[in-house]
């Protein structure tokens, strides 16, 4: 504050005081209040017994504390007593120091100062102005005389000073380096179309405009830009090749004759458009196409080699867009697409002549819609692949990265497919496309087309998305990735069981009971008070019905896969059958059954699954169907379980089974249980052995044993052996009783063999 004191002029000081009632009477405090300062400077503190302050109170309002008096009566009064005291002070300053003196900066203009007392501080008014530092000399900040700076650029010269410098004058970039350019090369480093009138306001005729500026844009090899707004034109627009490129901030509204493209850009014949850029491209046309004539065509792009091209809109046009070869090839470009609308054709790929080729392209995006009730008795495809009559025909190496396609055919009796191939391509590549209201084909294909990949992430018919080939089309020469609700179907690969034919994997078990390979056979009503693994997975049982193609399940039967999940825990469930019902049985690491005490123990991919308390398992809230989309299913087990049994049963009705598949990521190799000896379900073949030292058996004459072969029923086909040679000797197997196989030495020789100690081995097939 003391250094403050030592200026020409008195600092001023902020203090705030302040009386308040606390128990003790009223407190006074003195404040400083300064920003400089830290903390708050006391200036004066101390107190009153009583208010030190007289408030007369001549009336009280409702709510009010102290009331008012008659300060508050004559406040009006006094200010106008302060105001007059002012003036009259203020017209005193003025009759001593006059009216015009000024501190004289060298920025005072007379006209616009004010009639105030005392020193005029100009440096106040225009402190946000730009000015000349104190230290330099005000010389040199006058303007030219008005016919001296007429048609000149305003600037400074190489002193600094204030200077009309010729357009085509010569100025220096203002960094190391720079070389000299003119003004006018300068401010033309942007071409744009306003230059030459464009208005963008949606009504005037912007065409003549648009295309002087494409002209000089191509004379010069500038980059043109298109402001922002709506150019309407009734003339169609090409861009030579010769100009860098072209950034649209606005749209062009296409009012002219039909037949034609409305923007073309790049050369044809056999020049190369090499390294253009062309952003925000937008094109529509003022009313839509009546889809007849491919003539009429939105954005036309020719012959253009390592450029990019954003395309934002393109709307109402018979061809959307068409990159197009001619005499030269249009290839290794990079297309960015926005929404293509209300085309019969969203974008062509397509040659024009023998000598020329389309390959080479990336594809990001593109949004293909059509209106629903536009052309509603018209065909309409996404992205077609084409050639005029004798030109080159095998376009390849097209990329596409996520197009999403809404044709709006649904239940009509026309097609909207999103790709049409009607030329030889090779090595076209769909990934991530979404098909709303599409037929149920990813592509249309008529002619020799090989190599062709569609992935389709999202699509109204789900998985059950193909590819339509036409009779003229002589290969087959696509796969459709269908990953709605089928996701891991396609990356599980490795099967854990796969049962191609469920009628040729049955088999009789005993006189009534049927089992299948490789197979567990449920029930959902198990007698007694069953708790492991071995209690529920049959190796055969009565009430499977056999058909010429398969099995049908009837009231309280089905059949699953017995799998080992301690390390694997996902699985892919494949069924042809009518509308069967997934059923999920779980154990833990001892083979006991896990309930839903346990808590929620397997989730489904395509459905939730409830639990059944009468069969003891978790089964799906809907049948496994194409309409539902619920058909093909993944299984996820809790760390909790340790083996299941995955498969499918009869719940609400009887249908038919013809085969099953169990799959699983190509990481995983799950042992899948059967035919063990302490779970013999789902194998024909049964085997068994006894140790047997045979006796001395005379010519003619045969000895017996018995082996004991659990499952052997009557009826089954028996062979037996014997581990030590045997010749002239024959070993019979039958079944002599249920799970016993009686083996018969028979000594046919003229001479009695006795054979040594040894092994009896038999084989059962169950037929």
């Amino acid at each position: 504050m003391l250094r403050e004191e030592e200026e020409d002029e008195p600092a001023q000081h902020r203090v705030v005081e302040a009386v308040w009632p606390d128990r003790f009477g009223h407190r006074y405090a003195a404040i400083l209040d300064s920003a400089s300062a830290n903390a708050p400077c006391f200036l004066a503190q101390g107190g009153f017994p009583e208010a030190p302050f007289i408030a007369f109170r001549w009336l009280k309002a409702p709510g009010e504390v102290y009331g008012r008096g008659p300060v508050t009566k004559a406040l009006p009064d006094i200010r106008t007593a302060n105001r007059v005291v002012e003036l009259v002070l203020k017209n005193a300053s003025i009759a001593v120091t006059g009216i015009w003196q000024a501190e004289d900066d060298g920025v005072l203009n007379p006209a616009t100062v004010q009639l105030v007392p005392g020193l005029q501080e100009v440096r106040d008014e225009v402190g946000g102005a730009i000015r000349l530092d104190p230290s330099e000399p005000p010389t040199g900040m006058v303007l030219p005389a008005r016919a001296a700076r007429a048609g000149t650029v305003l600037g400074f010269d190489a002193l600094g000073n204030v200077a009309a410098l010729p357009r085509n004058g010569q100025v220096l970039g203002g960094f190391a380096g720079a070389v000299p350019r003119t003004v006018e090369d300068k401010l033309g480093e942007a071409l744009s179309a306003r230059n030459f009138g464009a208005t963008g306001d949606g009504v005037s005729d912007d065409g003549p405009a648009l295309q002087a500026a494409m002209n000089a844009a191509a004379v010069s090899g500038w980059h043109l830009v298109i402001g922002e707004g709506t150019h309407r034109t009734t003339m169609p627009l090409a861009l030579g090749g010769a100009a860098s490129g072209l950034t649209m901030r606005g749209a062009v509204l296409y009012a002219g004759p039909p037949g034609q493209a409305a923007l073309t850009l790049g050369d044809a014949g056999a020049v190369r458009n090499a390294a253009k850029v062309y952003d925000g491209l937008w094109v529509i046309r003022a009313t839509v196409s009546d889809w007849l004539d491919e003539a009429d065509a939105g954005i036309m792009l020719r012959n253009l080699d390592a450029s990019t091209v954003e395309i934002r809109q393109v709307e109402g046009f018979t061809i959307g867009i068409r990159t197009l070869g001619a005499e030269r090839g249009f290839e290794d470009s990079v297309l960015y697409l926005g929404r293509v609308l209300n085309n019969r054709i969203g974008l062509d790929i397509r040659t024009e002549t023998a000598a020329a080729w389309n390959t080479s392209v990336r594809y990001h995006g593109g949004h293909f819609a059509i209106a629903s009730s536009l052309h509603p008795d018209k065909d309409r495809f996404g992205v077609r692949l084409s050639a005029a009559p004798g030109a080159y025909a095998a376009h390849n190496r097209h990329v596409f990265f996520g197009p999403a396609f809404e044709l709006q055919v649904r239940d009509r009796p026309i097609r909207g497919i999103s790709f049409l191939s009607e030329v030889n391509s090779r090595a076209v590549l769909a990934n991530g496309m979404r098909m709303e209201g599409c037929s149920p084909f990813a592509a249309r294909h008529t002619a020799n087309a090989q190599d062709h990949v569609y992935e389709v992430a999202w699509a109204s018919q789900g998985y059950e998305v193909g590819v339509d080939y036409a009779p003229s089309a002589a290969r087959v020469g696509a796969v459709v990735r269908a990953l709605h609700q089928a996701a891991a179907h396609r990356e599980f690969t490795r099967d854990v069981a796969n049962i191609p034919n469920l009628r040729a994997a049955a088999f009789r078990w005993s006189a009534t009971q049927t089992g299948f390979d490789r197979l567990a056979c449920l029930s959902s009503n198990v007698g007694g008070s069953p708790f492991t693994l071995a209690h529920f997975a049959f190796p055969g049982l009565e009430d499977f019905g056999l058909t010429d193609r398969g099995v049908v399940l009837t009231g309280g039967r089905g059949f699953g896969f017995v799998v080992d999940a301690r390390r694997c825990k996902e699985f892919a469930l494949a069924v042809d059958a009518d509308n069967p019902r997934l059923v999920v049985q779980c154990f833990d690491a001892g083979m006991n059954l896990l309930s839903v005490a346990s808590g929620t123990l397997v989730r489904a991919s395509g459905m939730s699954l409830t639990w059944n308390e009468a069969a003891r398992w978790w089964q799906g809230a809907a049948d496994l169907s194409d309409a539902a989309l619920t058909r093909l299913q993944v299984v996820r087990l809790e760390a909790a379980v340790a083996f299941a049994i995955i498969g499918v049963a009869r719940i609400g009705a009887d249908y038919e089974v013809r085969a099953l598949r169990l799959a699983t990521d190509p990481s995983q190799n799950p042992p899948l249980l059967f035919g063990l000896p302490d779970l013999p379900h789902g194998a024909r073949e049964l085997r068994g052995e006894v140790a047997w030292d045979p006796p001395s058996v005379a010519a003619g004459a045969s000895a017996q044993v018995n082996v004991t072969v659990p499952g052997v029923r009557p009826g089954d086909f028996c062979q037996a052996g014997f581990t030590l040679s045997t010749s002239g000797l024959v070993f019979l197997a039958q079944v002599g009783a249920q799970d016993t196989v009686t083996v018969t030495l028979w000594n046919r020789t003229g001479a009695a063999i006795d054979l040594g100690a040894g092994t009896v081995r038999v084989r059962v097939l169950k037929g």
